[in-house]
């Protein structure tokens, strides 16, 4: 197969195996809704027919849609489409400071919406950020700045794990040094020390996840992460906050609305 860079029309043919095709083909049937819950899926034979496969490929696609929390099949009965999963984020409702004594804006909104939220600081450490967190920050290659990571979860369920970097100079002496949990989050903190979050962008693609990720989100097999990278700016643009985000694929969507 001739590399991605240089492939021509005639090479467009889906390289990946044929059992990972019948499940992106059947995984999308049930996202958008044309295959609802409750509903079976097309029959062992229909899917044989229609994709040119064997029994064993048809059992690993559906094996895989079962790992997900798509499918679920007895032995002696149909297999069925589960109630999609697949929940809806929307930045923007949570990215502003919280009112005087209130929770994280994240936390309100989980609830608001009937889940059940939950925090864990994983780590509070000085570090040299990645490359693209120093570039954003205005870092040389050996500067420094305070690393914030927390496992966000729904419902007993890990949904988001998070790498939050503050400049040295504006965490030095803050709760944002400390090894514990911030009443009303990062953006509530940054407008009491004087920096109110005013300016925020987002770049957004999907990844394979890194082990670290794998690992965390407890994802079933190597499916993709919807990756936020997230630069805050607050008066004169100056960037006091820069997030990267890693979130299951297959389990959450995000909503900007313009």
């Amino acid at each position: 197969m001739p590399e991605a860079k240089n492939r021509t029309p005639s090479d467009a043919a889906d390289p990946r195996p044929l059992h990972e095709r019948i499940a992106t083909d059947l995984r999308r049937a049930i996202l958008v809704g044309d295959l609802p819950a409750g509903e079976a899926i097309p029959s062992t034979g229909q899917l044989k027919e229609r994709f040119g496969a064997s029994s064993a490929s048809i059992q690993k696609a559906v094996s895989m849609l079962k790992a997900e929390g798509l499918l679920e099949g007895r032995a002696g009965s149909s297999v069925k489409a589960l109630e999609v999963r697949r929940q809806t984020m929307t930045p923007a409702a949570y990215s502003k400071p919280s009112e005087a004594g209130q929770p994280y804006r994240w936390l309100s909104e989980a609830e608001k919406n009937g889940r059940r939220p939950s925090i864990r600081l994983l780590e509070v450490a000085e570090t040299t950020p990645p490359a693209d967190v120093r570039a954003a920050m205005g870092l040389e290659p050996t500067g420094r700045a305070v690393l914030r990571k927390q496992l966000l979860s729904l419902q007993g369920e890990p949904c988001e794990l998070v790498h939050s970097y503050y400049p040295l100079e504006l965490a030095a002496g803050t709760a944002l040094e400390g090894k514990a949990k911030i009443k009303g989050g990062s953006p509530t903190l940054l407008a009491s020390l004087g920096f109110p979050p005013l300016r925020t962008v987002d770049h957004v693609t999907a990844e394979e996840a890194t082990n670290e990720e794998y690992e965390a989100l407890q994802l079933p097999r190597q499916v993709a992460i919807l990756r936020t990278f997230r630069v805050v700016h607050s008066t004169g643009d100056r960037v006091i906050e820069v997030t990267t985000m890693a979130k299951a694929g297959h389990l959450y969507s995000l909503r900007y609305d313009f």
